[in-house]
This record gives C-alpha cells, structure tokens and sequence, in this order.
C-alpha cells in the first residue's frame, strides 16, 4: 500500500471517528467511490487505534478516574466516581457487544457495507441530529450521567452498527434526546467510544494476528500515528466548536452527502 493511501486512510478515519458523520461510512466509501483498493483489516484496526489513544489523552483526566475504579467493579461494589463511571461505561458498551457480535457471526455487515445504505442512513440519522439537537433541553450534565442513562445511550450506540448512521453521532442524539448540553452530550459520547473501539478492535485483533505480516504491521503503525493526530484535532476542534455552535453544520454535511450517494446508487 502506497504512503498517500495510508495517509488518505488515516485522515478521513482520524477526522471523522468522532465527529457526527459516520467514520465507518466513509472508509467503506473510499474504495467504493475510488480506484483504491479496500484497506484491509490491519489497517482498520490499526487506525482504531490511533483514534483511541486520541480520545484517551484529550479526556484523560476522566479516563485516570474510570481506570482507577474499575477494580471496584471486580469487587462489586461501587465507592468512587471513578468506580461509578467505569461502571456506567460498562453498561454503555454491553448492547453494542452483544449486537456486534451477532452481526459477525450472521455476516450481516458484509451485506450493509453499501453506498445505498450509507446514503439513506447519513440522511435519516442526520435529520434524527437535527431534530433532538433543536428539541432536547440543555439542562444535564455529564457529571449527572445515570446507569439507566447509560444504558439508554448503549441501545442507541448499537444502531450505529449499521454503516452511515455514525456512533458518536446517535449517541449524541440520545443524550441530546434526554436533554444533555451539547458539550455534554458530545463528551459522553467521546467516553462511551473508548470501550466500544477498545472492544471491536478485540473482536478484530483475532483475525488481525492471523493476517499480519511484517510490511502490513509497519503501514499500520504509520496509520496509527497519523489518525492520532487527525482525531485529536478534529476532538480540539469540536468540542470548542460547540460551546458556540450547534450540531446543525455536520447535519447539513450528512444530507449533502447522502443525496449525493443515492444519486449515484440509483443512477
């Protein structure tokens, strides 16, 4: 694989992981729409991982507490923040394994993995954004995330299984839905991300040991660093953004973009 494809790769994964446009989405369309060849497993994984360390170090003050608390799960019984948080999280991430998981062992995401189902579900969640980013209250916090909350918001997170729909951006959504500050909502679904990556690239990484070589293991340590970068800008960026603008720009790239997609499956 050529530099400028990982770099591209990289990119468009680091950038979009976390905003609310559908990072699966747009790297089952960069070989769809280009004379690229598909990535390939190693380097979806490894680009996850550039996007991991990204998150954790921009939160990583919440994540030093959810990681001091989780031998507290082990014990059963919650006394932190930390402790509660970790097990919010743990909570959060459980419907999506559980669905992930299904998928896999169906083949279901090979039959979704379509520019028509990424054009109808950039259209249909980017107008769910709207409406509960225009409806939902601004009157919650983060620091008042509940387990029932988490819970609600993994629900959510699962439908994100399905390409095009964006998981940071149904989370946020849902915790819009409840009424959750945008940044709030935003930060949430940031948080909610370390566990899910940390667990589909687990899910993954079985078939990436079997896979790799040693040419594929250099690209993807040079796409790992380079999608590190990008989301941590595109996090900066954001989160910045939105304790002054609305979700309403990146909803007016999901509807653009998905009539563009539906003009070219039908035609």
């Amino acid at each position: 694989m050529t530099l400028f494809h990982i770099f591209l790769l990289a990119v468009i994964q680091g950038v979009t992981e976390f905003l609310p446009v559908s990072s699966s989405g747009h790297l089952i369309l960069l070989p769809a729409l280009t004379p690229l060849d598909d990535q390939g497993l190693v380097l979806d994984v490894a680009v996850h991982i550039g996007t991991l360390f990204a998150v954790c170090w921009y939160f990583r003050q919440d994540v030093g507490h959810a990681a001091r608390g989780v031998p507290e799960l082990f014990r059963f019984r919650i006394e932190t923040h930390g402790g509660f948080l970790a097990l919010c999280l743990l909570i959060a991430t459980i419907p999506v394994m559980i669905l992930g998981l299904a998928f896999k062992l169906l083949g279901v995401m090979d039959m979704l993995r379509s520019i028509v189902v990424i054009g109808w579900m950039m259209i249909l969640f980017g107008i769910v954004l709207y409406i509960t980013d225009r409806m939902g209250q601004q009157t919650r916090t983060a620091q008042g995330w509940t387990m029932k909350h988490a819970l609600y918001l993994g629900l959510w997170q699962a439908i994100a299984l399905i390409p095009g729909t964006s998981r940071s951006g149904i989370v946020i959504s849902g915790a819009r839905a409840l009424g959750y500050a945008r940044h709030d909502a935003a930060k949430i679904s940031m948080l909610m991300s370390i566990p899910t990556i940390i667990a589909s690239g687990a899910l993954m990484g079985v078939d990436v040991v079997r896979l790799t070589d040693w040419q594929a293991a250099r690209d993807g340590a040079i796409a790992a660093l380079i999608s590190f970068f990008a989301a941590w800008a595109a996090l900066v960026f954001m989160m910045k953004l939105l304790r002054s603008v609305s979700f309403t720009p990146y909803v007016l790239y999901r509807l653009g973009l998905g009539v563009v997609l539906l003009a070219i499956a039908y035609t």
